[in-house]
Formats: C-alpha cells, structure tokens, sequence
C-alpha cells in the first residue's frame, strides 16, 4: 500500500486501459485521476499539482510528447510516457523532453505500479538524504567522494557523475551526456560516452565493491541509481 495516498493522474483516451490502471493504482493505495483527452491536461496539472503523471503519446488535440513538454516548463513532476511507439526515436524524444521512464504497450499493469513506486522511493530517498550519502560532490574543489573515498577521476569523469548524481533515476542518453561534456564545437562521438561510462563503473567499484550504480538502460542510455 501507498504511505500517503499520492495522486496519480493518467492521462489516456483508450478507456479500457484507463479502467485497470485506475483499478490497479487504487489497490495500491493511490488516488487515481483521469483524462481521456489531451486537452486541459497542462492546466490541470498547474492547478492540482499530482503526485505522478501515466501519460500515453497518442493523444486527441494534443499529444503526450508536447504535453510533457510544456508540464516540463513549470513542474518537475514525474512523468510515466506510456505508449504503442516502439522504436529506440520516440524513447529518446520521450526521455530528452523531460519524461522520467518509459513503458511500451501492451505492458503489465503490476510492471506499472512497480515503476511508480519505484519512482516515488527515489524521491523520498531524495527527500531524506538517504539515497546520495555514500556518494558527496564537494562543487569548490571539483571532487567527489564515494564511502569516504575521494575517487581519482577526469574532469569529463566528474561532470558525469555530478549529473548522474543530481538527478538519480532520471535516464540520460549519450547524446544529452555529449552535450554535458564536451564543447559543442568538438568532434566526437556518442559512443565514447560508453568508453567514459567503462572507466567510472571500475572507478566508483573500487570504493563501492560489488554495487552497481551506473545502470545501461537498452535503446535509451543510462541511469544512476543506489539499490
């Protein structure tokens, strides 16, 4: 059961699909709100403030993408994108315009439940400091440390960790990693990110044995995340 009874709001227009996850989100102790339609979805969402947001893509007036886009402008309100469009460019888009998961259909409504509570841990961990203390950035002096470990790493190294670690559970691709770390006049690759990802797995290891935290996310990127 949910601790607190957080609002779920789900925004989609095929009804048979809104019923379980409405059935579902109720079983598991949340408040479940609908929308069959893209439009006012914005304004609610500024007015009533939800805990979370299942959004589907495919959606009458306005659709999930731009939706997402423009809740992204005022709230950092966790966003489910949920959709039928599989291929690794709606994922991207997905993820780039601000969503922090996405599930494909026709998916579990168990697997949903689990992805917003999920979801919901990592905010209260957030929350009360729990899930970064073994990890700490000290900005002034460009260092990070692990277990009380102050890890030897690169500048492209640090400022990859330093995002990782401002937004855990967030999924980042290897071209927004690019652009976090190099000059946009710089020729390279998206798969050096690979090789930079390589290095600071066996770095954060050493301190950090037999944790993984730096998690690959298929077709979309990567995810730091504390078990």
């Amino acid at each position: 059961m949910a601790d607190d009874k957080k609002t779920v709001l789900v925004v989609e227009d095929e009804a048979g699909i809104a019923e379980i996850l409405l059935e579902y989100l109720n079983k598991s102790g949340y408040t479940g709100k609908h929308k069959d339609t893209g439009a006012g979805v914005v304004d609610m969402v500024r007015a009533e403030s939800p805990d979370l947001i299942l959004l589907d893509v495919m959606l009458p007036v306005m659709d999930g993408l731009e939706i997402c886009k423009e809740i992204r402008k005022f709230s950092e309100v966790p966003i489910i994108i949920i959709s039928a469009r599989v291929d690794e460019l709606d994922r991207l888009l997905g993820l780039e315009l601000g969503a922090d998961d996405y599930i494909c259909k026709p998916f579990s409504p168990r697997e949903v439940i689990l992805r917003i509570k999920s979801i919901f841990k990592r905010a209260q961990n957030i929350a009360t400091g729990s899930s970064d203390s073994l990890f700490h950035c000290d900005e002034p002096k460009n260092r990070i440390t692990v277990n009380g470990i102050t890890l030897d790493l690169t500048p492209t190294e640090y400022r990859l960790l330093k995002q990782f670690m401002s937004k855990p559970g967030r999924v980042y691709s290897r071209a927004q990693l690019l652009e976090l770390c190099y000059e946009k006049d710089e020729m390279v690759f998206d798969r050096v990110i690979d090789s930079h990802i390589k290095n600071l797995r066996k770095k954060v290891a050493k301190a950090l044995p037999d944790t993984e935290v730096i998690h690959a996310v298929y077709g979309s990127g990567y995810r730091f995340e504390i078990p």
